[in-house]
């Protein structure tokens, strides 16, 4: 069935740029315990399953026509075999097949043969049950990803009824007969129910967010930056990962570069970011004028031996308390550009342009500039993840 195909695709927290800043490369390992996970949902699902009305008619020799319509069918138990599932080129899609599924299954039957009705229950054992379904994975224009059936095929190799109360002995006679009509009829809504399902998925994809709220500041854009790409072992998608100001959300003076990422089969999931995400975080606080900060006197703990007033900083600026003796000061602090982040063989690197502006604060609550300080920086980081946890650290460059 095509369960597994939800989780691959709700698994992956999915997401327009021409180039992705996010890459993410599930590969058959990651498939398989998808799989998994999905073959065990199913089994738990089957038996909450009541299964389409079976009607049909039956030639009866002296009696004729019967009608009869099997009601209320549910399955009582399952025998699930592990699914195969693996990436398909030639759909670019997944092709998930089951093989010899058996199910029994137990309900309500009636029968109608001119004035004379009847009815009971029922139970059937239902054997072989083979499904392959091919579906093609995609985009919509608006970067959410979409599913659809490509190909369905079904067959149910053999089956066993036995009627229970009512006029059953009229019809019990002629199951092999029935057999091959009820065979039929399950074959035939299988597929349907499949691609029902399959659409069904794929309203709830469109129906899902690709942009995210991260603090009150920034959202974040996921959609899909291009088509899925799918060889044997892996499925590649490609995210846009540009953060926006809420307030004033604007492009960023860059675009996105194109990086690759190497295939690590001994992973189940590789995640890929490009320097353009954080860049573009940076630009959306810097653009929003968020990255500055008022820095006065209370903030400074009072042990701490230099203070915010002229007579503290007169240490640095001999005359400053001779021409405002006694004042307490400010300081503005704040990025002259936007800080930029590069990724460097074993590092990441900040590069920070500020600038400090000081102000003496007259009796009157009027400012008065005294002077700016313009402050280049360069820090560098390692980051790494080891037992579960994200570690790293930082150091100032200049």
């Amino acid at each position: 069935m095509p369960l597994p195909v939800t989780v691959v695709l709700m698994l992956i927290p999915l997401a327009c740029g021409e180039n992705p800043a996010i890459q993410l490369i599930l590969n058959s390992k990651g498939l398989q315990y998808g799989k998994h996970i999905g073959a065990g949902w199913i089994q738990e699902q089957l038996e909450l399953i009541t299964l389409p009305d079976i009607s049909g008619e039956i030639d009866v020799y002296i009696l004729g026509t019967v009608f009869y319509t099997l009601t209320g069918v549910t399955i009582t138990k399952c025998d699930f075999p592990e699914p195969s599932v693996e990436f398909y080129q030639d759909a670019t899609g997944l092709k998930t097949s089951i093989f010899d599924l058996s199910v029994a299954t137990k309900g309500g039957w009636r029968i109608n043969y001119g004035i004379l009705h009847g009815q009971g229950s029922f139970n059937m054992a239902i054997f072989g049950i083979d499904v392959t379904s091919v579906v093609n994975l995609g985009k919509d224009p608006d970067g959410h990803p979409t599913v659809t059936s490509v190909s369905c095929d079904a067959q149910v190799k053999d089956m066993n009824i036995h009627f229970h109360g009512g006029a059953s002995w009229i019809i019990q006679p002629f199951v092999d007969h029935l057999k091959g009509r009820i065979r039929g009829e399950l074959e035939n809504k299988i597929c349907p129910a499949v691609e029902e399902y399959i659409l069904n998925l794929e309203y709830h994809l469109q129906a899902m967010n690709v942009s995210f709220d991260v603090n009150q500041d920034l959202k974040i854009d996921l959609p899909l930056s291009s088509l899925p790409i799918i060889d044997a072992s892996s499925l590649n998608l490609g995210l846009k990962g540009e953060f926006y100001s809420i307030k004033s959300p604007t492009e960023p003076p860059f675009e996105a570069q194109p990086f690759t990422m190497p295939e690590r089969p001994d992973y189940m999931l590789s995640m890929g970011l490009s320097e353009f995400t954080l860049n573009s975080a940076s630009y959306g606080y810097y653009s929003a004028g968020l990255l500055k900060a008022l820095i006065n006197d209370s903030m400074i703990p009072p042990r701490f031996p230099v203070h915010l007033n002229t007579s503290s900083m007169g240490q640095f600026i001999p005359q400053l308390p001779k021409l405002f003796p006694g004042l307490l000061m400010d300081l503005q602090c704040y990025a002259r550009e936007i800080p930029l982040f590069s990724f460097l063989p074993g590092s990441v690197n900040l590069g920070f342009q500020g600038a400090i502006k000081a102000f003496v604060i007259q009796p009157n609550g009027t400012q008065t500039p005294l002077f700016k300080l313009d402050v280049d920086s360069e820090f560098s980081s390692q980051v790494w993840i080891a037992n579960g946890k994200l570690k790293g650290f930082g150091k100032i460059n200049k």
